[in-house]
Formats: C-alpha cells, sequence, structure tokens
C-alpha cells in the first residue's frame, strides 16, 4: 500500500514538471517570435507620400456663392398712345443703343405737327400786321393825331399774339416729339427677351408691362455675399487699389471671367450677417447670364514668400499640430509646427519648418516617432531617389531580392 502511494506521487511529480517545461517552452518561444516581430517591424519601410517645403507667392482668396445680374435692364414702353404697327427685333437678338425695336402708326402724330405748323402761320401773320399797326400808332402819337390809349392797347395786342406764336412753337415741338416717340429706340446696348406685344395691338404710355425687356450683358454684374467679419480685411485692402474678383462655374469646376470688384453694400444683412459686394465682368463670350449661380472668388491679396505645404501634411495631436519631417536616414520625426492660413490644398507655416526640407503628405496613419519610410512623389508610382545619406552604408550587407 505504501509502494503504490510512492508510485503515485511520483508520476504526479513527473506530470507536473513536464507541463512546467511545456509552458516555459511556449513561453520562450513567444517572446522570440514578439522580438523578431519587433524587429521586422522596426526595419519595415513604411510607404509614404512627400513633399518638400517650399516659398512661393500665395494669393489669398475670399469665396462666397453670388447670383449674376445684368448690367442693365430696361423695360421697353411706349410713350405715346397709337396702334402698334411694326416690331423689327428677334426675341433674343442683340441690339445696340439708337435701333429701331418697333414702329407705332405715325399718322395722328402728323397730322398734330401740321395743326401746330398751320396755328404757327395763322398767329405769325397776325402778329406782323398788329406789328405793322403799333409802328403806325407810335408815329399817329407823335404828331398827337390818336389817343395815347390806342396805341398802348395796340401793343398789348402785339404782346398777346408773340405769346400764342410761343404756344405754337411750343405744340410743334411737342408734335415732333410725339412723331419721333412712333418709333421705339432701344435706349441702351443689350439683348431683347420674349416679345411681350405683338403687332397690331393698341398700345399706351400708361401701360406698365411694355413691349419687350432689355437687358445688357456685356459688361455683366455678380451680387455675392461675404461674412461680415471679413469687412474689415476688404476694406482695408480695397482702400490701397481695386480688388479682382473671379467667377467660376457653381461646382467651381470652371473659371468663367475675371473682373472687378466695384462696391460694397451700404448695410449688412442683419437676418444672416453677411455682407453683399457687386463685381463687374466683361462677359463677350455670353458665359455669364442672368440669374445665374456662380462660385465668386475676392483677390484679398498675396503673401509673398511664404512657406507652404499640401494641405494634408499637418496633423492633430494631443500637444496640438505637427507635421512628420522624413531625416536623412529615411526615418521620420514629428515636429510641432504653427498654420498660419489654408489657402486652397496649401497651407502656410508660420514657423516649425524650414525651406527644402522633405515631410509626409499622405501615410501618416502608420507612423511613429523613428519609423522607416519608402518615400515617393506625389503623383509617382516609384519611390523616389535616395538623397545624399540616405540609406544603408557602403559596408552593410544587401537584402537578397
Amino acid at each position: 500500500m505504501k509502494d503504490r502511494r510512492i508510485l503515485l506521487v511520483a508520476i504526479a511529480a513527473v506530470l507536473i514538471g513536464g507541463i512546467a517545461w511545456f509552458v516555459h517552452a511556449r513561453t520562450v518561444r513567444q517572446a522570440a517570435g514578439a522580438a523578431k516581430d519587433q524587429a521586422q517591424a522596426a526595419n519595415r519601410q513604411v510607404p509614404v507620400i512627400e513633399a518638400v517645403v517650399q516659398k512661393r507667392d500665395v494669393p489669398i482668396f475670399l469665396d462666397g456663392l453670388g447670383s449674376v445680374t445684368a448690367f442693365r435692364t430696361v423695360t421697353v414702353r411706349s410713350q405715346v398712345d397709337g396702334r402698334l404697327d411694326q416690331v423689327l427685333f428677334r426675341e433674343g437678338q442683340p441690339v445696340h443703343k439708337g435701333d429701331v425695336l418697333a414702329k407705332i402708326d405715325p399718322r395722328p402724330f402728323q397730322n398734330q405737327l401740321h395743326q401746330a405748323e398751320g396755328a404757327l402761320s395763322r398767329d405769325g401773320a397776325q402778329l406782323k400786321a398788329a406789328q405793322l399797326n403799333l409802328a403806325r400808332y407810335k408815329n399817329l402819337v407823335e404828331q398827337k393825331l390818336i389817343a395815347q390809349q390806342q396805341s398802348d392797347d395796340q401793343a398789348a395786342l402785339v404782346g398777346q399774339l408773340e405769346g400764342a406764336v410761343q404756344v405754337d412753337r411750343a405744340t410743334i415741338d411737342v408734335a415732333r416729339l410725339n412723331l419721333d416717340y412712333a418709333t421705339i429706340r432701344a435706349p441702351i446696348d443689350g439683348v431683347t427677351g420674349v416679345r411681350i406685344v405683338d403687332p397690331g395691338n393698341l398700345v399706351r404710355a400708361a401701360d406698365t408691362t411694355g413691349l419687350v425687356v432689355l437687358a445688357q450683358l456685356d459688361p455683366i454684374a455678380v451680387i455675392f455675399s461675404l461674412p461680415q467679419d471679413e469687412l474689415p480685411r476688404v476694406m482695408g485692402q480695397l482702400a490701397a487699389g481695386q480688388l479682382p474678383v473671379e467667377a467660376w462655374s457653381r461646382d467651381g469646376g470652371q473659371k468663367l471671367a475675371t473682373g472687378q470688384l466695384a462696391l460694397i453694400d451700404n448695410q449688412i444683412n442683419a437676418a444672416t450677417a453677411t455682407l453683399r459686394l457687386k463685381a463687374v465682368f466683361p462677359n463677350p463670350q455670353r458665359l455669364l447670364w442672368p440669374n445665374q449661380f456662380v462660385k465668386a472668388r475676392l483677390l484679398l491679396t498675396t503673401r509673398k514668400d511664404a512657406l507652404v505645404v499640401p494641405a494634408t501634411v499637418p496633423q492633430r495631436g494631443p500637444e496640438g499640430t505637427f507635421a512628420y519631417v522624413i531625416e536623412q536616414d529615411q526615418t521620420v520625426q514629428p515636429r510641432p509646427i504653427e498654420v498660419e492660413i489654408t489657402e486652397g490644398d496649401l497651407a502656410v507655416i508660420a514657423r516649425g519648418l524650414t525651406e527644402g526640407e522633405h515631410v509626409v503628405a499622405d501615410g501618416q496613419s502608420q507612423l511613429r516617432a523613428g519609423a522607416k519610410v519608402a518615400p515617393r512623389a506625389a503623383g509617382s508610382g516609384q519611390q523616389r531617389p535616395l538623397r545624399e545619406g540616405d540609406g544603408p552604408k557602403a559596408d552593410a550587407p544587401k537584402r537578397p531580392r
């Protein structure tokens, strides 16, 4: 019985010793594998996109959404009453100032002119006769052959007839003006819209609809909005000279025209806290059209010799903004930087980087301090050539391909 108990204890001790050896061996293998993985990770090169810190003139734009409006819009109306005889324009036709657009029946106005001319001839003849009689009466008064009152009455008659002649001449001017108004001309250069009245209709000067709407499209205007906080910057730059404005398609894919800032509205929209601005553009190709939505870009200033990197270079971390700088040995180190402004796809760096340094522009998510990288330029599928001092030393063993 005692021998059996000793045997069981020996067997248990052997089993415990075997289990302990197995656990120890597995732990050693795992530690060796982890060390190997760490060594491989340390030697692994992370593919990244690099960029070079450059000095460049950076234009600073203020972007706003706007709508195109005609430089001038005129509703062409008749200034006299009459029958519309002719319409001499085509819808959508470009016209110039002074071009004949329509004609109203001129006969009533010609008759009024003839009547006024006849009245002038009659009153002119009466005035001439009265003036001759007045001259005779003055001689007779000097000879004391007639009373002074008779001469004074004749002088009053001459004054009345002179007034009648002046009225007749004014009536002639009015008749000639109405006759001229019977021919309707374009008041500005522009493009005609849809015809509102057809020939044969009776038109009146009191009509509010008019005959056609004329819009001046070259030049043309764009009204756009900016936040009210930008007012001091815009006013400061506008005081130094004219500010260029670019008009782009609504999606920002096509530049349509370049013009000048014409005015800043005299009040801020309190509901939206925005400020309206108006820019004027040459529009010979008619790429801008009234009521078209566009993206307006106001060139506020140009920052000279600014340090710039792609906007993807700056990263956010617990300690602030930083960038991964590629060292000579193809490792990266995070460096704190200060971004002054981001303009489009460029970031202007205030401090932290120097011209000519290489930084990581894409692939930062896999990086840590001291990580090795395989940089390549943006848009290139190949790794960039090594800079002087990069890569392994001359006596270092080469890795098998």
